[in-house]
């Protein structure tokens, strides 16, 4: 932890004395999640003819390539992909902070690893449904979760 203050304090607050940091944030993420995947789709579909259109054959690990990169560079750059942004969302650490390129890194790689192992998914989204923040396996490691944006 850290002794510098944040839009949120020194530490983000427990869900039931600042429940309005997390209100929604769940929903929200789930349908940020879609857009994210409906945008990887398109970029992967506009870039298909970059393949000479053997991208078709290899179209899931296009789209898991482009996805990290993608991932990677919303979160690295303001904490929220395109979707979390649409909905108001964005990652933060427990210590109220955004998150560096790093931890960009390391949240993206968690989340492309629990992608491919569906156990690892599955394991993932129950975590976000019954912990108090709504942290997945991802958050519950690097000790970040999904927030409401503040204003």
């Amino acid at each position: 932890m850290t002794d510098q203050t944040t839009a949120y304090g020194t530490r983000l607050p427990d869900p039931e004395i600042g429940p309005d940091l997390y209100a929604g944030a769940r929903l929200s993420r789930a349908l940020a999640w879609v857009i994210d995947v409906i945008v990887v789709g398109v970029i992967c579909t506009l870039l298909l003819p970059f393949t000479a259109f053997i991208g078709i054959f290899f179209f899931a690990a296009m789209m898991l390539v482009v996805g990290f990169f993608y991932r990677w560079w919303t979160l690295a750059s303001r904490s929220a992909t395109w979707g979390m942004r649409f909905f108001g969302i964005q990652i933060r650490r427990l210590d109220g902070r955004t998150l560096t390129g790093g931890e960009a890194f390391l949240h993206t790689l968690g989340y492309s690893v629990s992608v491919v192992m569906a156990p690892a998914q599955l394991i993932s989204v129950c975590l976000m449904a019954v912990t108090p923040r709504g942290q997945g396996l991802t958050d519950l490691v690097l000790n970040t979760t999904a927030v409401n944006r503040p204003i």
